[in-house]
């Protein structure tokens, strides 16, 4: 039997000013920049400039237009029909009319003007080399097949039944499994060494066979590669040397030489293509024992409302006959006014935010700030801001997950600051960044012969004073991407 029942449910829903502050809340500097460009572009109502330097040009310069009479401000400017001085039709998209678009974050259009590197991408580069092997019409585009399924490391993943499959399916090539390897070990051969393999073993192996087989570390290399690839991820150096009949000598040669081999060939073009300036979003300095903060100044633009659709306006409900294109116009530009001023409002309430942000975080870790001691570093999360700043804990974590700033011992990401407890013999509360660089340092400093287990480490630790479980040690271990003991030992 079916049932009618009242139920009450409470939701939240953002309003668009809201929406348009989370979105620009959370992007760094270098995106904010491309995002206020875009807004300029598409909102012909948002210009940039000072409110106060327009003023000052239209009025402030103006002796004789000053008078006494606030009401006769006015009276020199001459009149103009707003309406018949701008063609609105360069601006309205009739799909637009009906509500304003809220946009991603760092979403560009198809048709965005982008910077074209001057050189060429590893593909282009692939695709020469094909051409001057002089296959046939079939193998020609098998070759570029796979040169398109070529990643960015330089590996192919792709299975090659898949590439046999696309090739029948989407270019109408009848091949087979043969065939396409016969091809795929051809460029194998290209520059760079290592490109088109599909496991870091094949890759290792193409490099070594470019060198001179008759090497007799060469060989060993190969031999280390192709035979005990598993023991030698695994470090497992005593059951190679047996397993190859080889001294201490040799083997420390042989991977030397491995150890110098390129694991990911693809980045010898895409580094340079991909890299990317690393701006702060604050900038923080130490003067006099005062620390000062302040904004990249990309973070705080100048921006205002065009004052001439403003004029538009007024001018509109002025005229005693309005059309249906007029009325269509001025609700366009509406709808942009409230768009703009929306935009501006979120953009210096973004700058609040960020200050207040930082200036709570600069407050609570002062003695790292003047001295660039890691070991000053107060145990901190995101609550801990958040209650001084009065704000929700997801604001201060869009504030921190994608920030940087620049003191006078470096650049840090914002999130470097924030850390968890650890409790010391002493019963004092230490951050767990204190705790790792202690941690980095014993490993460091540790006989490369016989490392530190993840248990010596832990009662070192604790020696000094740290309380720290075994898998905590394993944790920050491999937060700071440092290897267990066995793959950390040398020869």
């Amino acid at each position: 039997m079916l049932k009618q029942a009242q139920k009450l449910k409470q939701t939240q829903t953002l309003s668009p000013q809201q929406i348009q502050f989370i979105k620009l809340l959370q992007v760094p500097t270098i995106e904010l920049e491309k995002r206020i460009q875009e807004e300029l572009q598409e909102n012909p109502v948002l210009e940039e400039g000072k409110e106060s330097d327009r003023e000052e040009q239209e009025f402030g310069n103006d002796d004789a237009s000053t008078t006494d009479d606030t009401n006769d401000e006015f009276d020199d400017i001459p009149e103009i029909d707003p309406i018949d001085e701008v063609n609105l039709d360069d601006y309205v998209n009739r799909d637009d009319v009906a509500g304003y678009k809220m946009y991603g974050d760092g979403d560009v259009s198809d048709d965005k003007e982008l910077p074209i590197p001057m050189m060429d991408t590893l593909g282009d580069s692939l695709l020469m080399q094909l051409s001057f092997l002089n296959l046939n019409e079939v193998e020609q585009q098998i070759g570029e097949q796979l040169i398109g399924s070529i990643e960015s490391d330089g590996y192919i993943r792709r299975p090659l039944e898949a590439i046999v499959n696309d090739l029948a399916f989407l270019q109408n090539v009848e091949t087979d499994l043969n065939h396409v390897e016969m091809v795929l070990k051809k460029i194998q051969h290209f520059d760079p060494p290592g490109i088109g393999a599909r496991t870091l073993q094949e890759c290792l192996e193409i490099q070594l066979k470019k060198r001179d087989t008759h090497d007799p570390i060469v060989k060993i290399a190969i031999k280390m590669i192709v035979l005990c690839f598993e023991e030698f991820k695994k470090k497992h150096y005593t059951k190679i040397q047996k397993r190859l009949g080889i001294d201490d000598e040799q083997m420390k040669d042989a991977i030397e030489m491995i150890i110098h081999l390129n694991p990911k060939p693809g980045g010898v073009n895409s580094n340079a293509a991909s890299a990317q300036f690393l701006t702060p979003d604050f900038i923080i300095k130490e003067v006099n024992g005062r620390i000062n903060i302040s904004l990249n100044g990309k973070n705080a633009p100048d921006l205002r409302v065009s004052r001439q659709y403003g004029d538009m306006i007024d001018a509109f409900d002025k005229t005693p006959k309005k059309t249906k294109k007029m009325r269509e116009e001025v609700r366009f530009v509406k709808q942009k006014l409230d768009a703009a001023k929306w935009f501006i409002d979120a953009i210096k309430q973004r700058q609040d935010t960020l200050l207040r942000t930082m200036q709570a975080i600069v407050d609570y870790q002062m003695p790292f700030f003047l001295s660039g001691d890691e070991g000053q570093l107060r145990p901190m999360i995101l609550k801990d801001i958040a209650e001084i700043i009065q704000m929700d804990i997801s604001t201060v974590s869009r504030v921190a997950s994608s920030k940087v700033v620049e003191t006078d011992f470096g650049i840090y990401p914002l999130k470097y600051f924030f850390s968890e407890s650890i409790s010391t013999e002493s019963g004092e509360d230490v951050s767990s960044k204190q705790v790792k660089s202690v941690l980095k340092e014993m490993i460091e400093t540790e006989d490369k012969k016989k490392p530190l287990s993840d248990d010596k480490l832990e009662k070192l630790l604790r020696i000094k004073g740290y309380n720290i479980a075994r898998r905590t040690v394993a944790k920050y271990r491999e937060q700071m991407n440092i290897p267990v003991a066995r793959m950390r030992k040398e020869l």
